[in-house]
């Protein structure tokens, strides 16, 4: 029997969703949407690897997945062994806060996972006293107080490169805190309808657990002026994670790009990837 890997490019209004890993119980999660559903059109047990991990209440615009299935499994008279069939199917299946864009067959040695190399986040807050515009509540946080974009910015440019970020990241048992951070951007987006609205725009290899919301966080306090610019730079010298950095609600971040090299390099990739995770292990363990 033959197996063929695909590749799913989904989004998702994270809201009502115990993030994306399916867990014990009834807890509904994206991941186990997805996989109940396309193991039940093509009657073969599907099991996802996904780019990026979500929490709850985080959303995705550009969210992406494999997964490995036998070839005769998209035999069916619905899908005649294209893919992108399944497109049409899943619509039909889902419930709206979940959309696959494109399902397609992988190159040889995609993984969504270890062959990434950029994750693209976008963090969407408002300090207007209304609060987020109502069409725009679900995936806009509110900040109580207003900001120095400027101040915030440049504490954002102190956390660019190659750091340990503990102080930024929930402890998880053998997983490395040393992240690259590419960039990390405040930008003014506000418009008459949405004054008072900022977006922090982040870029990194990869990301720990609650990174991005601890990042947004850190910058907020020195926006509002409780913290100096010199805070950020303070938090990288932390061996643990920092009660002084606020976790920003899990509301106002959004997924929005994964990066992959050309697909010649899809394996390479992967395999560097997999050798720096088993080190970090190795060396944490």
């Amino acid at each position: 029997m033959t197996n063929v890997r695909l590749r799913l490019d989904l989004a998702y209004d994270g809201t009502d969703f115990h993030g994306w890993a399916r867990q014990k119980g009834d807890l509904r999660t994206v991941q186990g949407v997805l996989e109940d559903n396309l193991s039940m059109i093509l009657r073969h047990d599907v099991e996802l690897t996904v780019a990026g991990r979500t929490d709850a209440g985080v959303h995705s615009a550009g969210q992406v997945a494999h997964f490995d299935v036998p070839s005769e499994a998209l035999d069916q008279r619905s899908i005649d062994g294209d893919p992108a069939k399944l497109v049409r199917r899943l619509a039909k299946l889902l419930p709206e806060d979940v959309r696959v864009h494109a399902c397609t067959a992988a190159p040889e040695g995609f993984d969504a996972r270890f062959s990434a190399l950029q994750r693209h986040y976008v963090y969407r807050i408002t300090t207007h006293p209304r609060g987020a515009l109502p069409t725009r509540a679900r995936d806009t946080a509110q900040w109580p107080k207003p900001v120095d974009i400027d101040a915030m910015q440049e504490a954002a440019t102190t956390l660019v490169g190659l750091h340990d970020f503990a102080a930024f990241c929930k402890a998880k048992p053998h997983a490395t805190t040393i992240r690259d951070l590419h960039s990390f951007e405040w930008v003014d987006v506000s418009t008459p309808t949405e004054p008072q609205l900022y977006e922090a725009r982040v870029c990194a290899d990869a990301f720990c657990w609650s990174m991005v919301r601890s990042l947004v966080g850190c910058c907020l306090r020195v926006g509002e002026g409780a913290r100096d610019v010199d805070f950020a730079a303070a938090m990288l010298a932390e061996s643990q994670r920092s009660s002084q950095i606020p976790l920003a609600p899990a509301k106002g971040l959004s997924l929005v790009r994964v990066d992959y090299p050309a697909d010649e390099e899809l394996a390479a990739r992967a395999a560097v990837t997999r050798d720096r995770r088993a080190a970090d292990d190795v060396q944490l363990g």
